[in-house]
C-alpha cells in the first residue's frame, strides 16, 4: 500500500530542488513576477527549510535531480498522483513542463513504485487531485486537467473501485489545490465562491467541516498546505489568517518561510509528491 488518503500520516515524499526555477508566465501568480529574476540562493534555502521540516517530522524525502530543461520540476505534485496500488502518470499542458514527465517516470521506476494508469491523450496534473475519503477521488477540471484526462484515469483504475468526482472551476484558479485542501480526515480549507455547489454538497454529505478562505488569500496560496497526519500541517509562514484558523481547529501548524519560490506559483503542497501515507 502506498497512499490511501490525503490527510493520514505522511511517511515518504518526492521533491526536486528549485535550482533552475524562474517565474514563467503560465499561471496568475507567476505572471506578476515573470519579468523578475528569482533569487536562487533564497530559493535553495527555502527548499532545504521545507525538506528539514519534513525530516523533523519523520518524513523521508526522495529527490529528483534538478535539470535546466525542466525548471518547474520543483512542483513535483503535478506529474501525477499516488493511490494505494501505485501511481497515475499525468500529462502536462504547458511545453515548459513536457520533459518532466519522463524524468519522473524514470524516478518512479528507480524507487520501485508501480505505474497503474497513464494519461496520454488528455490532460491531468496532480495539483488537481485529492482524496475525499479512502475510496473517493476529487479531480479538478480547471486549467490543466480536462474531461479526456479524467476518463483515462477512470478507465485505468476502474478495477480498484474508486469513485471519481470531477470538480469544474474557472480556469483562472489553475489547480484544485488553490481552492481546496484536506488538512485532517474531516476538515478542509476551501474557497467556496469558486467551487461548484454540487462539490460543496458532497463535502457536507461526507461531514467534512470547512474553513473558508477569504478572497485576498486565494492567490496568496492560503489553501496550499501539506497535511502530515496526526493533526499537523506544514503551511507558509505568511499564511497568518489560515494558520490562526487551523490552530483554532486543533491543528498543529508548522510554518515554513517560503516567499521566493511562491512567486513561480506554488507552495508546500505543490512542491510535495506523496509516495507513502498511512
Amino acid at each position: 500500500m502506498f497512499v490511501k488518503n490525503s490527510s493520514g500520516v505522511l511517511k515518504k515524499v518526492l521533491m526536486c530542488r528549485p535550482t533552475y526555477l524562474q517565474a514563467a508566465p503560465i499561471n496568475e501568480i507567476a505572471v506578476q513576477w515573470s519579468h523578475t529574476k528569482l533569487n536562487r540562493v533564497i530559493m535553495e534555502n527555502e527548499y532545504f527549510a521545507l525538506l528539514k521540516a519534513y525530516e523533523n517530522n519523520g518524513v523521508e524525502v526522495v529527490s529528483l535531480d534538478a535539470g535546466a530543461k525542466r525548471p518547474n520540476a520543483v512542483f513535483s505534485r503535478d506529474f501525477g498522483c499516488c493511490l494505494r496500488e501505485g501511481y497515475v502518470l499525468g500529462n502536462f499542458k504547458e511545453p515548459i513542463r513536457f520533459l518532466e514527465k519522463e524524468a519522473y517516470r524514470r524516478k518512479m521506476e528507480e524507487i520501485g513504485l508501480p505505474l497503474i494508469a497513464e494519461v496520454k491523450d488528455g490532460l491531468f496534473e496532480g495539483g488537481d487531485f485529492s482524496f475525499l475519503d479512502d475510496n473517493t477521488l476529487a479531480i479538478g477540471m480547471i486549467a490543466r486537467t480536462d474531461t479526456r484526462g479524467i476518463e483515462e484515469i477512470r478507465n485505468g483504475i476502474s478495477k480498484y473501485d474508486y469513485k471519481i468526482v470531477p470538480v469544474p472551476c474557472d480556469t483562472s484558479y489553475l489547480h484544485l489545490d488553490l481552492l481546496f485542501n484536506l488538512v485532517d480526515e474531516k476538515l478542509a480549507l476551501v474557497y467556496k465562491k469558486a467551487l461548484p455547489e454540487d462539490f460543496l454538497k458532497i463535502l457536507n454529505q461526507k461531514e467534512i467541516e470547512t474553513i473558508d478562505i477569504p478572497d485576498e488569500k486565494v492567490f496568496q496560496l492560503g489553501c496550499n498546505v501539506e497535511a502530515l497526519g496526526n493533526k499537523k500541517v506544514i503551511s507558509l509562514k505568511s499564511n497568518k489568517y489560515v494558520n490562526t484558523q487551523l490552530d483554532k481547529h486543533g491543528i498543529n501548524v508548522i510554518e515554513v518561510d517560503i516567499t521566493e519560490i511562491v512567486k513561480a506559483g506554488g507552495g508546500p503542497h505543490c512542491m510535495t509528491f506523496p509516495l507513502s501515507r498511512e
